[in-house]
């Protein structure tokens, strides 16, 4: 007897081919090869540009319009360092996906392409870790797990308290009547503004706007600023 004749068979045949049959093939991701970080630098790239300070956003925008990065997808914004302080040039620090073989990197690294008079040289570099940043007490130059404070600050208005209970205990939201303070309403985020503890600015301590963060792969910047605190 032949076995797909067999009424169990069949049976079974029956309820994989309806099984297949409700499947949504739009939730079925498609198969890719596995991925890997690898790390480049762009060199003799200028500080000033026509529209202003270089930043990640401008990279990002310029690398889109390179023949060479179309095929190019970075894991993270771009980090730009400045050479020196008295120099007007940059490097740029940024990480791509690519295949396990590198396949993606071998097509740019050491090829050069203009930016505006400039040459620039794509290079590949070492893992760069940068200065850590805490993420208990936003401090920088040690990580979280190397925190010596004992209590989390939150990185907004660097009260002592986790994000989840800014409203109920920092004082910007809860109502104040001696200084006319209304608390904040249900369901509206914090709207004040704070000076950050280092660098004075208008933003989070973990903002990507700050100097600190910029700088977080220069370690010889934060050795100094480090300096000047400890000289205050």
């Amino acid at each position: 007897m032949n076995k797909l004749a067999n009424p169990s068979n069949l049976t079974i045949i029956e309820k994989y081919i309806k099984s297949i049959s409700n499947i949504n093939l739009d939730s079925i991701e498609s198969p890719c090869l596995p991925k890997s970080k690898l790390y480049l630098k762009i060199l003799e790239l200028s500080y000033t540009m026509e529209n202003g300070v270089i930043t990640p956003d401008i990279v990002k925008g310029m690398l889109k319009d390179v023949h060479l990065f179309k095929d190019v997808t970075l894991v993270s914004k771009p980090c730009i360092i400045k050479v020196s302080p008295k120099l007007d040039m940059v490097v740029v620090w940024m990480d791509i996906w690519d295949s396990q073989s590198g396949s993606e990197a071998k097509n740019i690294i050491n090829w050069q392409f203009n930016v505006g008079w400039y040459i620039t040289t794509v290079c590949s570099t070492n893992m760069n870790l940068g200065v850590p940043q805490c993420k208990n007490c936003w401090k920088w130059c040690h990580s979280t797990l190397s925190c010596h404070f004992h209590i989390s600050r939150y990185a907004k208005c660097y009260g002592a308290h986790i994000t989840e209970h800014h409203k109920e205990k920092a004082w910007c939201c809860i109502e104040n009547k001696k200084l006319s303070c209304l608390a904040t309403k249900e369901g509206e985020p914090c709207s004040h503004t704070f000076k950050y503890m280092n660098c004075k600015g208008d933003h989070q301590v973990d903002s990507y706007s700050c100097p600190y963060w910029y700088n977080h792969f220069n370690r010889e910047w934060h050795s100094r600023k480090q300096q000047e605190l400890f000289q205050k």
